[in-house]
């Protein structure tokens, strides 16, 4: 069984027109032990076989970079942070890579978006790193309900209840004004303020529909969102 799907996320390439550019992102979290995540993440910018260098037939890689993080939780605080440049247009693109460690100390809960910015903006830092930075942030906050669903699995608990049940503040106030959904203004935040529970999320309810299964049931084995 595959670990992620991995067909394409993009539509396919419309009729007609010339393709110029493609950048990917990817980053990945791990459990490192009930209290450390490690994120990874990486940027990759290629050209098209053939737009550079009319003989060559294979696709040119630009930009390569990665990030790597050791982050606390919950209380989401970087204690270890590298980067590396594998491929890059300048000699010196590198030289910039040792001033990400004042990552370490940083919370990636609210204003990290801001810190970053300050720290490593414009000539402070290298613009694909620094942005590749921002894309991984989101993936430590979504870390939450993993770490959840983690622990669920391996104290072997998996009912609907490790999702619905009240949540704790810690594990949804972060997402208070990141979307219109989460406005703290709004009748989805008033209602878990308020102490309510969370309904089953669509993406999961969709699936369950797929295996036949009753997001009610003690036996649906739902872990975390």
């Amino acid at each position: 069984m595959d670990l992620f799907a991995d067909d394409p996320i993009l539509p396919a390439d419309p009729d007609g027109l010339e393709v110029l550019h493609d950048r990917e992102h990817r980053v990945r979290a791990y459990r490192r032990s009930d209290d450390l995540l490690m994120i990874r993440g990486a940027v990759r910018d290629q050209k098209p076989p053939g737009l550079y260098i009319e003989l060559d037939p294979d696709p040119l890689t630009i930009h390569h970079m990665q990030i790597e993080l050791d982050v606390t939780f919950p209380a989401l605080e970087i204690v270890r942070a590298e980067v590396e440049f594998l491929t890059y247009p300048n000699e010196t693109c590198g030289g910039i890579t040792e001033h990400y460690e004042k990552l370490v100390g940083l919370s990636i809960a609210r204003g990290f978006t801001h810190r970053v910015r300050e720290l490593f903006g414009g000539p402070r830092g290298c613009a694909h790193t620094t942005a590749l930075l921002q894309a991984m942030a989101p993936v430590a906050v979504q870390c939450f309900w993993s770490m959840q669903a983690s622990s669920a699995r391996r104290t072997g608990a998996g009912t609907t209840d490790a999702l619905t049940s009240t949540p704790s503040r810690a594990s949804w106030q972060m997402n208070v004004d990141t979307c219109h959904v989460w406005a703290s203004d709004g009748e989805h935040v008033a209602e878990v303020e308020a102490g309510g529970a969370l309904s089953v999320p669509v993406f999961l309810r969709d699936r369950l529909d797929r295996l036949g299964i009753d997001p009610e049931s003690s036996n649906s084995r739902i872990r975390g969102g």
